[in-house]
């Protein structure tokens, strides 16, 4: 969706930030920062079904608005068509800037009119340790967002928060916020995976479905997708097998 379209048609109550690349990157041609987590195609695949799914039951001449509030690099803009508009916020510039349709701003604070949406389509940060942001002492391989980035995140970013209590706050928020955008009866869909820590499931998928369902949220269904993982550095033997998605409908 163009950012004028967007503004025109009341979805975004303000003018959105527009990203720019930062200093150091600006008059370099088609730079785009790297992203450590984004969509796989089978789960694109498994997202595009659910959509289709959606339209079908849409009204034709109307084409239906998806948001991504945690949007990194824009793979959510893969999904559009001329009967799908998709618009992504993302808190990092350098992030931002790699798709056009993509603005700068936080999930928990989305510049974006109260049930406007008629799907939420996100894959959070899973509080893994990509959460990472110290600096590495050697030169084995690391893959985290900050590393990634290659500098320190914008302050309140999720990318930057291990599994435990500040990452659980921001995340109710943000789904808060994801149901206040919503139309009622919309979609609310999470691309969601536990992790392994210290030879422990972390149950951050159940976590966030009793959230949701605590916010409100009704159930439709949860998918178990096998997802390929990373088979390096000191739990790669140790990795969850899938990624899930949840899929869920604001209250009507």
């Amino acid at each position: 969706m163009a950012w004028g379209v967007a503004h025109e048609t009341g979805l975004l109550p303000v003018e959105p930030v527009r990203p720019r690349p930062p200093q150091h990157l600006e008059g370099r041609r088609s730079v785009v920062t790297p992203h450590p987590a984004k969509f796989t195609p089978v789960i694109l695949n498994r997202l595009t079904g659910i959509i289709d799914e959606l339209l079908v039951d849409s009204e034709p001449d109307r084409p239906i608005v998806i948001l991504d509030p945690f949007a990194g690099v824009g793979g959510i803009h893969a999904l559009a068509s001329d009967r799908v508009r998709t618009i992504g916020i993302e808190l990092e510039t350098e992030w931002a800037s790699a798709r056009a349709g993509t603005l700068v701003g936080d999930a928990t604070r989305l510049p974006v009119a109260t049930a406007s949406v008629d799907a939420v389509v996100t894959s959070p940060c899973y509080g893994s340790r990509m959460a990472d942001h110290h600096e590495a002492r050697d030169t084995s391989r690391r893959i985290t967002y900050r590393h990634t980035l290659g500098r320190p995140l914008t302050a309140g970013s999720a990318g930057a928060m291990q599994w435990g209590p500040a990452y659980r706050d921001l995340h109710t928020r943000a789904w808060t916020e994801a149901r206040r955008v919503l139309r009622p009866g919309g979609l609310l869909i999470v691309n969601i995976s536990n992790h392994v820590r210290k030879h422990q499931v972390q149950t951050v998928v159940e976590w966030h479905l009793a959230d949701l369902l605590d916010l409100g949220f009704c159930l439709d269904h949860v998918a178990k997708v096998s997802t390929p993982r990373m088979r390096f550095g000191a739990n790669r033997q140790a990795r969850v097998t899938a990624e899930h998605v949840i899929v869920m409908r604001a209250p009507e």
